[in-house]
C-alpha cells in the first residue's frame, strides 16, 4: 500500500513538472465521451445532463491540453420528443455547436428513414463511425463513412473506428438495404492494418454494444481503450488488458481519457481517467444559447400539462426491462382499453423517459419522453401456445443482454418466471383473466406495431397472429398514453399489483 501511494504521488510530481514546459513531457492526448444522449437539454428537472454544460467542461479540458478529441458512442438522433418533428436534426445542430469530432452510429440512429438520416450525416461537422454497417446496394460502409480515422498529435498517431451491435435489425427500423457484418471480425481486419501497415501508436474504439460483447472485442483486436454505448447505465470494466467504459444516458456524467505517450519513442505509458458529474454546477457554455433558441417554440409547447400523477412513476429504462413497473401497466393497460382486446403488452424498452416522475403535473414532453416512437398500437388474435412463446422470449436474456427490451409489461395476464431455468422454459405460470392459458385458445392482444409487422426485439411469433386492427387505422402509442392520463381527472395512480413475479 505505501508503495502505491509513493508511486501516486511521484506521478503527481512529474505530470506537475511536465506542465511547466519540460521538454521531454509526455505527450497527452484527451478523450472526452459521452453516449446515448437523446436530448440537449438537461434532465432530471434540469439537475443533471445539457449539452451547454457539456460544452463548458469541453473548453476547460482544452485549456489545460489543446490535444482533445469529443466522441460519442451512439444513440442520439433518435428517439426523443424532438425528434418526433425535426428528425434528429436538433441533435445534429447541437453536437456541431459543441464541437464534436465522431460517433459511432447507435441501432437507434437507424429509426429514422434512410434518406432523412443521410441528410443528418451530410449535416454533421463531426464524422460518423459504423464500420461493420454494410449498404447492399453499394457494397460499400453505410453513407461511405469512413472505415477508420487517424489523428496525429505532436507525432504521435492515434487510430479510431467505430462498429455497432449485431442485433441492431431486431431493436431498430433499419432499412432492408443495410447489413450489420460481425464487429469482431471487422475490428480484427481494420486494428491489424492500423497496427501494421499505418504504424498507428493507440487504437480507441468507439462502440455502440453490449458490455460482454466490448469485452469480446477487446479479444479480437489490439484495443488500448475501448469508449462505448448502448447501456444506459455507468459501466467501467477491462477485458484482454483493455479498458471499457460507458457512462450513464442523457449525458449524466462525461467520462475523461488521458492518454500519456513517450514523446521520443511514441509508446503508450499510461492512461489517466475521471467519471466527471454533470450537474447544475457546471454553468452552460453562453454559445449554445442559440441552439435552445432555435428550438424553443417546441420547447414550449411541450411544456403543456395533460395530467397528473398522484404517485411516483418509475419510468426507469432497467426497472422497465427487468420487473414489473407501475408505469408499465398503466401503458399496457391503456393499450387494452383502447383497443378492446383481452391482453395489452409492452416490450419494456419502448419505454424510454429514465426517469423517476414525483407526484404532480404531467406535461406533453413526460407523455412522449415516456413513449417517443409513436408506434402505431395494433390488435392481433393469437392463440395460447403463441402466447406463451410470446413471454418465453419476452424473459429469455442472455449473457450479453442483461436489460433486455424485450422484457414485456402485461395488462390482462400475469405469468411467473424462473430466471434460473433454461431460456424458453423459464415461464412457470400463465394467465389471462385469472385464468390459467388454454393453448389451443384464441386471445386478443393489444401492442405495437414495430413489434407485429417488423417483429422487433425479436417477436416474430407475432407474425403468425391475425391481424384484427392494422397500423393504418391504429391509435399511436403516445395518444394512446395520454389519453388515458386526461381520462383520469384526479390524477393517475398506477401501482405494482404482481402481474409479474420472477420465482428465482
Amino acid at each position: 500500500m505505501k508503495q502505491s501511494i509513493l508511486v501516486a504521488l511521484i506521478f503527481v510530481f512529474s505530470t506537475f513538472t511536465f506542465a511547466q514546459g519540460d521538454p521531454d513531457a509526455p505527450v497527452r492526448v484527451t478523450f472526452l465521451h459521452v453516449n446515448d444522449v437523446y436530448q440537449f437539454m438537461p434532465v432530471e428537472g434540469g439537475k443533471k445532463g445539457g449539452l451547454a454544460r457539456l460544452q463548458t467542461l469541453r473548453k476547460e479540458a482544452i485549456a489545460e491540453n489543446p490535444n482533445v478529441l469529443f466522441t460519442l458512442g451512439g444513440d442520439t438522433l433518435s428517439p426523443s420528443v424532438e425528434t418526433r418533428t425535426y428528425k434528429g436534426a436538433q441533435m445534429i445542430d447541437a453536437w456541431n455547436a459543441i464541437g464534436l469530432d465522431f460517433s459511432a452510429f447507435g441501432n437507434h440512429e437507424f429509426d429514422i428513414k434512410k434518406p432523412e438520416l443521410l441528410k443528418r450525416i451530410k449535416e454533421s461537422k463531426f464524422k460518423w463511425l459504423g464500420a461493420n454497417i454494410i449498404d447492399k446496394e453499394t457494397g460499400k460502409i453505410f453513407a461511405d463513412t469512413p472505415e477508420f480515422v487517424i489523428r496525429e498529435f505532436d507525432g504521435v498517431k492515434i487510430g479510431i473506428l467505430g462498429v455497432i451491435l449485431p442485433e441492431t435489425k431486431e431493436t431498430s427500423s433499419m432499412d432492408d438495404t443495410l447489413e450489420v457484418t460481425d464487429y469482431c471480425l471487422t475490428a480484427n481486419l481494420i486494428v491489424s492494418r492500423l497496427r501494421k501497415v499505418e504504424k498507428v501508436d493507440a487504437v480507441v474504439g468507439i462502440t455502440h454494444l453490449f458490455m460482454e460483447q466490448d469485452k469480446k472485442l477487446a479479444g479480437c483486436a489490439d484495443f488500448d481503450l475501448i469508449l462505448g454505448g448502448h447501456e444506459h447505465s455507468l459501466l467501467q470494466s477491462s477485458a484482454y488488458g483493455t479498458p471499457i467504459f460507458k457512462m450513464t444516458a442523457d449525458a449524466r456524467e462525461m467520462g475523461k481519457f488521458t492518454l500519456n505517450f513517450d514523446r521520443k519513442t511514441k509508446r503508450l505509458m499510461g492512461m489517466d481517467w475521471e467519471i466527471i458529474p454533470v450537474t447544475d454546477a457546471i454553468p452552460d457554455a453562453p454559445e449554445f444559447a442559440s441552439v435552445v433558441a432555435k428550438y424553443q417554440d417546441l420547447l414550449e409547447e411541450l411544456a403543456v400539462p395533460v395530467g397528473k400523477t398522484q404517485v411516483v412513476l418509475d419510468a426507469l429504462s432497467l426497472s422497465n426491462r427487468q420487473k414489473e413497473t407501475n408505469v408499465g401497466n398503466f401503458i399496457a393497460d391503456s393499450y387494452r382499453s383502447a383497443a378492446d382486446a383481452d391482453i395489452g403488452f409492452v416490450n419494456g424498452g419502448s419505454i424510454r423517459a429514465d426517469l423517476m416522475y414525483n407526484p404532480g403535473i404531467l406535461t406533453k414532453r413526460d407523455v412522449i419522453s415516456i413513449l417517443p416512437f409513436n408506434n402505431p398500437i395494433v390488435k392481433i388474435e393469437i392463440s395460447g401456445a403463441v402466447l406463451r412463446e410470446t413471454v418465453e422470449h419476452g424473459v429469455a436474456r442472455s449473457a450479453e443482454d442483461n436489460e433486455p427490451g424485450r422484457f414485456p409489461q402485461v395488462s390482462g395476464m400475469s405469468f411467473k418466471f424462473d430466471a434460473s431455468k433454461p431460456a424458453g422454459s423459464r415461464v412457470t405460470e400463465l394467465k389471462v383473466a385469472g385464468e390459467d392459458v388454454d393453448e389451443a385458445k384464441m386471445y386478443t392482444l393489444a401492442t405495437s406495431d414495430f413489434l407485429v409487422t417488423r417483429g422487433g426485439d425479436g417477436y416474430t411469433m407475432f407474425a403468425k397472429g391475425k391481424v384484427l386492427i392494422d397500423a393504418a387505422s391504429a391509435k399511436k402509442d403516445s395518444e394512446v398514453f395520454e389519453a388515458a392520463i386526461k381520462a383520469a381527472t384526479e390524477g393517475i395512480a398506477p401501482k405494482v399489483e404482481g402481474r409479474i413475479v420472477r420465482v428465482n
